[in-house]
């Protein structure tokens, strides 16, 4: 077996998808999780961006039937967390409108944010090192300041926290450990970049969200593909066993060797 095989196999992607049986069976995988941990329904943060907007139609199908088949409302809230000003920020309100979520709330996370990184800093100097966080080490604190806020909201409110991570983020490692990594379920895990797309199609997610780039909003300017020097395209080739350019294949399997150590329980002895 060779590693793009490997790899395949234990992202556990298939070369082509059935759309709607696909959503059948992620919407009834998050009911039948949401019942057996006798959750009140489901949490997921809306970045403004594909991955999160096509969780949060398979999160409000599975409520919607789920309160029509328990005669009780299970909620599905949608969580805008923005570092300050963020320029697309009514992407992430027309998700929560096309999908008529009941239930919004948006988490400024800036200040928190900023005083973690502050305190860095501070570290930085009482250790006599003349530098500060770095722009990559900062985005790190936003998405483990987001996930802190989450659990804090589901936690209250008897709910589950969705991630919204994929094939094509996992064989890159493409996702910050104990951030937008650390949450309860993930209803996208088996598909590639290209699968989420055509699942966003069928769900009708906003068209000026299908036509952005896809980032990770980090900081100011960052886009995936350029960040990994990688389309998802031939990520999405690759995870579909056909046959890419070397050297772009080479440099996937390398980012799936150095990350490992994210999609690997945590190690003891």
């Amino acid at each position: 077996m060779t590693l793009q095989e490997q790899i395949i196999a234990e992202l556990k992607v298939q070369p082509t998808i059935n759309v709607e049986a696909e959503v059948r069976k992620r919407v009834d995988f998050l009911k039948s999780y949401v019942e057996n941990a006798k959750a009140k329904g489901l949490l997921i943060a809306i970045s403004g961006g594909i991955d999160s907007a096509v969780a949060a139609g398979l999160c409000k199908r599975a409520t919607d039937e789920l309160s029509q088949e328990h005669g009780e409302e299970y909620m599905t809230l949608g969580v805008f967390q923005p570092y300050g000003a963020q320029s697309d920020i009514e992407h992430s309100y027309s998700v929560a409108k096309a999908f008529e979520l009941k239930h919004t709330v948006e988490t400024n996370i800036q200040t928190p944010v900023d005083d973690i990184a502050a305190i860095v800093d501070k570290g930085f100097a009482s250790m006599e090192l003349s530098r500060t966080m770095t722009p990559q080490g900062k985005g790190n604190v936003k998405a483990r300041t987001r996930m802190v806020v989450q659990y804090a909201l589901a936690n209250e409110l008897n709910l589950l926290v969705v991630g919204t991570d994929h094939a094509s983020e996992a064989i890159t490692g493409f996702y910050t450990k104990w951030g937008d990594g650390a949450v309860d379920i993930t209803p996208l895990t088996s598909l590639n970049k290209r699968q989420v797309r055509q699942l966003a199609s069928h769900l009708g997610v906003p068209q000026a969200i299908l036509d952005k780039a896809p980032t990770a909003g980090l900081w100011e300017g960052q886009t995936d593909e350029q960040e990994l020097g990688i389309s998802y395209e031939d990520n999405s080739d690759y995870l579909e066993g056909k046959e890419i350019d070397p050297a772009v294949r080479e440099r996937l399997e390398s980012f799936y060797k150095r990350t490992a150590h994210k999609r690997n329980a945590i190690p003891g002895i």
